[in-house]
């Protein structure tokens, strides 16, 4: 498919410049390829939209793999492709749930790409519930977070099982001390450096300083969210339990928020983030998983509840706001014992949080639906659409994004609407087929 068509499909007029350069890298040279570039400038499509010239989507051959730290960047980069509309068939596979399901998927989708975990693909090439023997390209989205200690023997494993590998295409936002050994600079490799010389942030971020009166920052963060009235935000911490703490504070106090940790199941993670990314929830509580491969748009706050422990792990939190050539705002919690990390570059304002007009929350302005029947079932958006106009007295501009996955579908639709929706939608049919429809919460 002609890249311009994908273009207009996807309503972007041009590619930017660090696109164009990986473009003529990945489809006019036969060597491998190493994209450095800061978060939120277009790296998916840097490298998907070559590939959709360079595979052959007559073939039933998996031709590429996407390998990517974690199951949500899986499943974002194949959400991308999808898009495209380009003719490629392609699935994600990471852990969190059963093999045997991924391996029905595979024999019914025959993919050509295919996204995943390196423990995961391992598992499946093991089983030869994937051929290795066309797979001619190895993507490595975030290598530097894919070839971390723990990573480093099942990428090892996995690039041993692949005898037909031709190239190498990996990605990252920050640099990195070295080179994977594997990937060939010596001849016909190629380096696209596009991180700034300087600046670890972007221009377009403004810093503020909060000052905690108390050790216990809770109050504080309470009045910094009160602020921003029903702004998008992002409440940074290092550990699983205290997001769950602050995440209850908040829930507590009136704040409809999602919490997102490594130790919630594949559902609730995927819940949360939906919600987040819907506009069914201003706030995000959520460790530093949230930090790295998760595009969701608008994000206008980053607060800094504990201090990120490197610069790197800063810069990817940051990078969740001002995308593209939108702005945002990051926020330092800071009590009497702390100090903004000298790692920290830029001017740095004052932030007073004083007592804010508003004594309760805004809620969000849309809710999500769960529908238990996706792709399988053959239901298209215009289906969903047209049962929850028809059956839950909606109008088309009271729903918002739908996302149709396998076997279930998540989609937005106003929120002083939802009861009304449970209400009608009970009991009642989709396309003749009896389906759950529940609010996540």
């Amino acid at each position: 498919m002609d890249i311009q068509k994908i273009l207009t499909k996807l309503r972007i007029t041009e590619l930017n410049e660090m696109q164009q350069h990986a473009a003529e890298a990945i489809t006019g040279t036969d060597g491998d390829v190493v994209l450095l570039s800061p978060t939120g400038t277009g790296k998916t499509l840097a490298y998907l939209l070559p590939l959709t010239q360079l595979l052959d989507n007559s073939s039933n051959d998996v031709q590429a793999l996407v390998i990517t730290p974690g199951r949500e960047l899986a499943l974002q980069s194949d959400t991308v492709l999808k898009s495209m509309g380009c003719g490629l068939r392609s699935t994600a596979c990471y852990g969190g749930r059963a093999a045997m399901d991924e391996h029905k998927v595979l024999k019914e989708v025959r993919p050509q790409i295919i996204f995943g975990t390196p423990g995961r693909l391992n598992d499946h090439l093991d089983k030869e519930n994937i051929s290795r023997y066309q797979i001619r390209y190895l993507i490595i989205d975030e290598f530097d977070k894919c070839l971390e200690m723990g990573f480093q023997a099942e990428m090892q494993k996995l690039i041993k099982n692949l005898p037909g590998l031709q190239r190498r295409i990996l990605m990252s936002a920050t640099n990195t001390e070295q080179i994977p050994q594997f990937v060939n600079m010596s001849k016909k490799g190629t380096l696209i450096d596009f991180l700034p010389e300087e600046k670890q942030t972007s221009e377009r971020v403004t810093l503020y300083e909060v000052h905690s009166p108390q050790k216990d920052k809770l109050d504080t963060l309470r009045q910094l969210l009160l602020s921003f009235g029903d702004a998008s935000s992002i409440v940074f911490l290092n550990y699983r339990e205290s997001v769950e703490r602050v995440n209850s504070y908040l829930v507590d106090h009136g704040f409809t928020t999602s919490c997102f940790h490594g130790g919630l199941d594949q559902r609730q993670r995927e819940d949360q983030l939906y919600r987040f990314s819907n506009g069914s929830s201003n706030v995000l509580v959520a460790t530093d998983l949230a930090s790295r491969g998760l595009d969701i748009p608008n994000i206008q706050n980053i607060i800094h509840y504990h201090l990120s422990e490197s610069q790197e792990g800063y810069i990817h939190r940051v990078g969740r706001t001002a995308r593209w050539d939108a702005t945002g705002q990051t926020f330092f919690i800071i009590n009497n014992q702390e100090h903004i990390p000298d790692y920290v570059e830029g001017d740095i304002i004052q932030y007073a949080t004083t007592e804010s007009q508003l004594t309760e929350p805004p809620l969000p302005r849309m809710a999500t639906l769960y529908l238990g029947k996706g792709k399988k079932d053959k239901l298209s958006k215009g289906d969903i659409v047209g049962f929850l106009c028809k059956k839950g007295g909606l109008t088309s501009d009271e729903i918002g994004r739908i996302d149709v996955k396998e076997r279930y579908t998540y989609v937005a639709v106003k929120r002083e609407k939802i009861q009304q929706v449970l209400r009608q939608t009970c009991r009642e049919k989709i396309k003749g087929i009896k389906t759950i429809v529940e609010e996540v919460r």
